[in-house]
């Protein structure tokens, strides 16, 4: 499928800021049968914009705004073929990716709750069955309910609230399945759906899962199903601190308000 992503981010200050730096993992991914065939980023103040790859693989851009301010607006717009079905093709772990993939986080906490919660679910020998059913049982058992949790909840709040939104059921269901010994890891990107458009529209996550065999399997548990042509895949990491869209510093007294306007339509 052929999809055009337009991901408009304003940052306004109630008072004059300087010494801005900001950094952005806004690119699709070129992976697994996904390509990006274009991509521009418009920001304002203008500045030079500059580019590096971070230690999981990930797009990011990044840059400064020395001068007084109170206002910054980002606008990527990305155009990315997806295939119907993303494979990976990475089918061994550095130790480095295996303990980072099976490691607690802050939002991915590994303790007792969690163990409790996947254990009805593992299926012994078969890691790609103990995924699917603890993505079944997070479809099923919780409830999609936006303003139930914050940018802050962490899997065990999440576990606790039976609710949430598709980051929080992402970083239950890696604390999950990090609790069973199979290596998770966050996914960030896009979801295509005709009927959500403007505020409606947001960007998504998922999870991908790595098992003897297939290698990185893609997960969705706020829709119960694999990644299919209809997402785009941005970034990875061990959970969302490690890839949000937009983040940042500054100098000042002002107090930020963030809005965030996405849109993904398909191209004929």
């Amino acid at each position: 499928m052929r999809l055009q992503i337009e991901h408009k981010t304003l940052f306004t200050y109630d008072e004059p800021i300087t010494e801005a730096y900001t950094e952005m993992r806004l690119k699709p991914s070129d992976v697994g049968g996904q390509h990006c065939l274009a991509f521009s980023l418009v920001i304002e103040p203008r500045g030079n914009v500059m580019q590096y790859t971070d230690r999981f693989g990930n797009d990011v851009r990044h840059y400064d705004v020395l001068m007084s301010h109170q206002r910054v607006s980002v606008t990527a717009i990305s155009e990315v073929l997806t295939p119907q079905l993303l494979i990976d093709g990475e089918h061994e772990l550095t130790p480095l990716d295996e303990h980072d993939y099976l490691s607690p986080t802050d939002y991915c906490p590994i303790d007792e709750d969690t163990r409790a919660f996947a254990k009805p679910y593992v299926e012994e020998g078969n890691q790609l069955n103990t995924a699917n059913a603890i993505m079944w049982a997070i479809f099923n058992y919780f409830k999609y309910e936006p303003g139930a949790t914050d940018a802050g909840t962490n899997a065990h709040q999440v576990l606790t609230l039976k609710r949430g939104v598709c980051q929080d059921f992402s970083h239950l269901m890696i604390s999950s399945c990090r609790s069973v010994g199979i290596p998770t890891r966050y996914v960030s990107g896009y979801l295509y759906d005709p009927k959500l458009t403007g505020a409606d529209a947001a960007s998504h996550a998922w999870v991908d899962v790595f098992v003897p065999g297939p290698g990185w399997v893609a997960m969705d548990p706020t829709h119960d199903g694999q990644q299919t042509d209809r997402y785009v895949h941005v970034g990875v990491g061990r959970d969302y601190a490690d890839v949000p869209p937009t983040r940042g510093t500054y100098k000042g007294k002002g107090e930020e308000e963030l809005d965030v306007n996405v849109s993904v339509r398909a191209i004929e």
